[in-house]
């Protein structure tokens, strides 16, 4: 039953990531494009912490900090850099 649901997890968090690529490569706006990317890595995310939870371990744990730490100071710089461009 297991093996099954991390298929599932597999395919949906691949969707996922296929369709925030799709939207990081055709824009239209840079917006997008960062919202795209910040989509991507929040799935990377996931994808580390699934793993971890189905192999059960917690050696990952400093992975998903530095990712979730790359991400927010990633979509906050971009924000402020858009911000100052606009004004």
């Amino acid at each position: 039953m297991i093996t099954f649901l991390a298929v599932v997890l597999t395919a949906l968090l691949s969707v996922t990531a296929l369709l925030a690529l799709a939207r990081l490569y055709r824009g239209p706006s840079l917006l997008d494009r960062v919202i795209a990317a910040d989509m991507l890595l929040a799935t990377m995310v996931a994808a580390v912490g699934a793993e971890a939870a189905v192999n059960r371990h917690a050696t990952t744990l400093p992975v998903l900090v530095v990712l979730s730490l790359l991400g927010f100071v990633g979509s906050v710089s971009l924000v402020r850099f858009a911000v100052r461009e606009q004004a």
